[in-house]
């Protein structure tokens, strides 16, 4: 079972009001797959991780939308309470690649725009604008363009002209 279903899962029994049964549903999948994925996660159910997301921490005060792609080892955390306003946003056709860090700092709230890009290894701590993608620590935008989704592989190429 992947680690996706096993979320959906966890997620579906905490609606229910069945927390117990969701809890023990999210530590299956965290001793199966190394990660923590918190059931009170609002998120499409054509979220997908790479690399079976080995190593993804999610916190709770997080909406993720439509197609988005997640690397293993991404931590997506939020310097508040459980169920206070402010969280992470991650709006559609993002990709987030491995080992990426988004943060929402105390009392903030961070909004990854549609179609961003969020490279290997990079911090996010502020909002990224739809179509951007953002690499390196400290992130920075290296690129601004349409809200069309592209594939973490291309943006791969585009980053290291040697490989083809």
């Amino acid at each position: 079972m992947s680690p996706e279903r096993l979320w959906r899962i966890s997620a579906f029994l905490r609606r229910r009001g069945l927390r117990r049964l969701a809890l023990f549903v999210k530590k299956v999948n965290s001793a199966i797959y190394r990660n923590s994925l918190a059931p009170g996660v609002r998120f499409s159910p054509d979220v997908r991780f790479l690399h079976s997301g080995f190593g993804t921490v999610i916190h709770s005060n997080v909406t993720i939308g439509r197609g988005v792609r997640i690397g293993q080892n991404v931590t997506i955390a939020v310097r508040a309470a459980t169920g206070t306003e402010q969280g992470i946003v991650i709006e559609d056709d993002v990709g987030i690649g491995a080992g990426a860090i988004l943060l929402a700092p105390r009392g903030r709230s961070v909004r990854i725009g549609r179609g961003a890009r969020i490279g290997a290894g990079a911090l996010v701590v502020r909002d990224v604008p739809a179509g951007a993608t953002v690499v390196a620590e400290p992130s920075r935008i290296v690129e601004r363009g349409a809200a069309e989704p592209h594939s973490l592989e291309a943006l791969e190429v585009r980053l290291d002209p040697g490989r083809e």
